[in-house]
Protein backbone atom coordinates (compact mmCIF):
# COMPACT_ATOMS: atom_id res chain seq x y z
CA UNK A 1 0.00 0.00 0.00
CA UNK A 2 1.39 3.93 -1.01
CA UNK A 3 1.79 6.25 1.76
CA UNK A 4 -1.39 9.05 1.53
CA UNK A 5 0.24 11.88 0.41
CA UNK A 6 -2.33 14.78 0.93
CA UNK A 7 -0.44 17.59 -0.92
CA UNK A 8 2.90 18.98 -1.56
CA UNK A 9 3.59 22.45 -0.73
CA UNK A 10 6.55 24.82 -1.92
CA UNK A 11 7.76 27.75 0.13
CA UNK A 12 10.50 29.84 -1.62
CA UNK A 13 12.44 32.75 -0.69
CA UNK A 14 14.51 35.04 -2.17
CA UNK A 15 16.67 37.31 0.10
CA UNK A 16 17.63 40.80 -1.69
CA UNK A 17 18.58 43.30 1.28
CA UNK A 18 19.96 42.67 4.69
CA UNK A 19 20.23 45.11 7.42
CA UNK A 20 19.78 47.62 4.85
CA UNK A 21 22.63 46.74 2.50
CA UNK A 22 22.06 45.00 -0.77
CA UNK A 23 23.21 41.31 -0.96
CA UNK A 24 26.05 40.82 -3.69
CA UNK A 25 23.65 38.11 -5.42
CA UNK A 26 20.56 36.96 -4.09
CA UNK A 27 20.16 33.76 -2.00
CA UNK A 28 17.48 31.77 -2.67
CA UNK A 29 16.11 29.43 0.33
CA UNK A 30 13.33 26.73 -0.86
CA UNK A 31 11.35 24.52 1.41
CA UNK A 32 9.26 21.38 0.07
CA UNK A 33 6.82 20.04 2.29
CA UNK A 34 5.22 16.74 1.81
CA UNK A 35 1.95 16.37 4.13
CA UNK A 36 1.30 12.61 4.51
CA UNK A 37 -1.03 10.42 6.34
CA UNK A 38 1.12 9.14 10.02
CA UNK A 39 1.05 5.32 8.84
CA UNK A 40 1.10 4.49 12.85
CA UNK A 41 -2.07 6.84 13.74
CA UNK A 42 -4.77 4.68 15.13
CA UNK A 43 -2.78 1.93 15.96
CA UNK A 44 -2.26 3.02 19.74
CA UNK A 45 1.81 2.28 20.66
CA UNK A 46 3.17 0.41 17.95
CA UNK A 47 6.77 -1.15 19.05
CA UNK A 48 8.24 -1.85 15.46
CA UNK A 49 8.01 1.25 13.37
CA UNK A 50 10.65 -0.92 10.90
CA UNK A 51 8.20 -2.11 8.53
CA UNK A 52 6.83 1.17 7.80
CA UNK A 53 10.44 3.08 7.45
CA UNK A 54 11.16 0.65 4.80
CA UNK A 55 7.76 0.91 3.45
CA UNK A 56 7.79 4.45 2.69
CA UNK A 57 11.03 6.51 3.88
CA UNK A 58 12.74 5.88 0.45
CA UNK A 59 9.89 6.65 -1.78
CA UNK A 60 8.95 9.73 0.01
CA UNK A 61 12.88 11.05 -0.31
CA UNK A 62 13.03 10.55 -3.49
CA UNK A 63 9.84 12.65 -4.35
CA UNK A 64 10.39 15.52 -1.87
CA UNK A 65 14.23 15.47 -3.60
CA UNK A 66 13.12 15.54 -6.82
CA UNK A 67 10.58 18.10 -6.38
CA UNK A 68 13.41 20.71 -4.41
CA UNK A 69 15.94 20.50 -7.13
CA UNK A 70 13.67 21.31 -9.69
CA UNK A 71 12.39 24.12 -7.73
CA UNK A 72 15.85 25.95 -6.90
CA UNK A 73 17.07 24.75 -10.40
CA UNK A 74 19.18 21.75 -9.98
CA UNK A 75 20.86 19.78 -7.61
CA UNK A 76 24.54 21.89 -8.44
CA UNK A 77 22.70 25.37 -6.81
CA UNK A 78 22.52 23.90 -3.55
CA UNK A 79 24.82 24.63 -0.85
CA UNK A 80 22.89 24.32 2.41
CA UNK A 81 20.96 21.45 3.24
CA UNK A 82 18.52 20.88 6.11
CA UNK A 83 15.14 18.50 7.11
CA UNK A 84 12.31 18.57 9.20
CA UNK A 85 9.03 16.38 10.88
CA UNK A 86 5.77 17.86 12.36
CA UNK A 87 3.72 15.17 13.55
CA UNK A 88 0.19 15.83 14.15
CA UNK A 89 -1.28 15.56 17.72
CA UNK A 90 -2.92 12.10 17.78
CA UNK A 91 0.82 10.82 16.78
CA UNK A 92 4.17 10.42 18.64
CA UNK A 93 7.60 12.43 18.03
CA UNK A 94 9.24 9.18 17.33
CA UNK A 95 6.61 9.00 13.88
CA UNK A 96 8.27 12.19 12.73
CA UNK A 97 11.32 10.89 13.63
CA UNK A 98 11.08 7.38 11.91
CA UNK A 99 10.49 9.13 8.45
CA UNK A 100 13.52 11.30 7.99
CA UNK A 101 16.10 9.97 10.13
CA UNK A 102 16.71 6.79 8.08
CA UNK A 103 19.54 6.33 5.68
CA UNK A 104 16.28 5.28 3.05
CA UNK A 105 15.60 8.96 3.21
CA UNK A 106 18.59 11.08 3.40
CA UNK A 107 20.47 9.21 1.41
CA UNK A 108 18.37 10.55 -1.79
CA UNK A 109 19.15 14.48 -0.54
CA UNK A 110 22.85 13.64 0.08
CA UNK A 111 23.81 11.85 -3.03
CA UNK A 112 22.04 14.20 -5.14
CA UNK A 113 24.43 17.09 -3.57
CA UNK A 114 27.66 14.89 -2.95
CA UNK A 115 26.96 16.34 0.31
CA UNK A 116 29.85 15.25 3.11
CA UNK A 117 27.78 16.47 6.12
CA UNK A 118 24.90 15.35 8.09
CA UNK A 119 21.40 16.62 8.01
CA UNK A 120 20.52 19.14 10.13
CA UNK A 121 16.93 18.89 11.26
CA UNK A 122 14.04 19.64 13.78
CA UNK A 123 11.17 16.65 14.72
CA UNK A 124 8.39 17.75 16.98
CA UNK A 125 4.92 17.77 17.39
CA UNK A 126 2.34 20.59 16.30
CA UNK A 127 -1.12 21.34 14.54
CA UNK A 128 -2.08 23.21 12.03
CA UNK A 129 -0.19 26.28 11.07
CA UNK A 130 2.33 25.85 13.33
CA UNK A 131 5.84 26.82 12.61
CA UNK A 132 8.14 24.48 11.20
CA UNK A 133 11.58 25.12 11.43
CA UNK A 134 14.08 23.93 8.85
CA UNK A 135 18.01 24.45 10.12
CA UNK A 136 20.27 23.67 7.46
CA UNK A 137 24.36 24.10 6.83
CA UNK A 138 26.49 24.21 4.63
CA UNK A 139 26.56 20.37 2.62
CA UNK A 140 30.29 19.74 2.87
CA UNK A 141 31.57 21.80 6.08
CA UNK A 142 29.76 21.82 8.79
CA UNK A 143 32.03 24.98 10.31
CA UNK A 144 31.47 27.25 7.88
CA UNK A 145 29.11 29.75 9.97
CA UNK A 146 27.77 31.60 6.73
CA UNK A 147 25.35 29.00 6.46
CA UNK A 148 23.87 28.10 9.05
CA UNK A 149 20.51 29.34 8.25
CA UNK A 150 16.75 28.78 9.75
CA UNK A 151 14.30 29.01 7.49
CA UNK A 152 10.48 29.37 9.03
CA UNK A 153 6.87 28.44 7.08
CA UNK A 154 3.74 27.26 8.34
CA UNK A 155 0.89 25.45 6.30
CA UNK A 156 -2.37 26.71 7.18
CA UNK A 157 -4.16 23.54 7.47
CA UNK A 158 -1.73 20.80 8.58
CA UNK A 159 -0.76 18.48 9.82
CA UNK A 160 -3.94 17.09 10.79
CA UNK A 161 -3.83 15.30 14.01
CA UNK A 162 -3.39 12.05 12.33
CA UNK A 163 -0.86 13.44 9.46
CA UNK A 164 3.01 14.46 9.55
CA UNK A 165 4.55 16.85 7.74
CA UNK A 166 8.26 15.76 6.37
CA UNK A 167 10.06 18.98 4.75
CA UNK A 168 13.51 19.05 2.94
CA UNK A 169 15.27 22.55 2.56
CA UNK A 170 17.84 24.14 0.60
CA UNK A 171 19.23 27.19 -0.21
CA UNK A 172 22.06 28.49 -2.87
CA UNK A 173 24.38 30.42 -0.77
CA UNK A 174 24.69 31.47 2.81
CA UNK A 175 23.85 34.47 4.50
CA UNK A 176 23.93 37.42 2.74
CA UNK A 177 26.36 39.39 4.78
CA UNK A 178 28.25 36.58 7.02
CA UNK A 179 31.01 38.10 9.28
CA UNK A 180 31.39 36.17 12.76
CA UNK A 181 33.68 34.10 10.92
CA UNK A 182 34.04 29.78 11.13
CA UNK A 183 34.91 27.68 13.82
CA UNK A 184 38.24 26.95 12.47
CA UNK A 185 39.74 30.50 13.14
CA UNK A 186 38.00 29.96 16.62
CA UNK A 187 39.97 27.49 17.29
CA UNK A 188 42.97 29.50 15.95
CA UNK A 189 42.57 31.82 18.18
CA UNK A 190 41.75 29.98 21.18
CA UNK A 191 45.03 28.42 20.54
CA UNK A 192 46.76 31.46 20.29
CA UNK A 193 45.33 32.68 23.14
CA UNK A 194 45.97 29.83 25.39
CA UNK A 195 50.00 29.75 23.95
CA UNK A 196 50.55 33.24 24.75
CA UNK A 197 48.91 33.19 28.71
CA UNK A 198 51.45 30.03 28.99
CA UNK A 199 54.15 32.03 27.39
Amino acid sequence: MALKIRKLVSYVEEVRIEGGKDAARPVTTVLVAAVVKNPWAGRDFVEDLQPEIRAYASDLGALIVEKLTATIGGADKIEAYGKAAVVGGAGEIEHASALIHTLRFGNHYREAVNAKSYLSFTNKRGGQNTSIQVPMMHKDDEGQRSHYITAEFAISDAPLDDEIVIVLGAADGGRVHPRIGNRYLDLEAIAAEKAAQQG
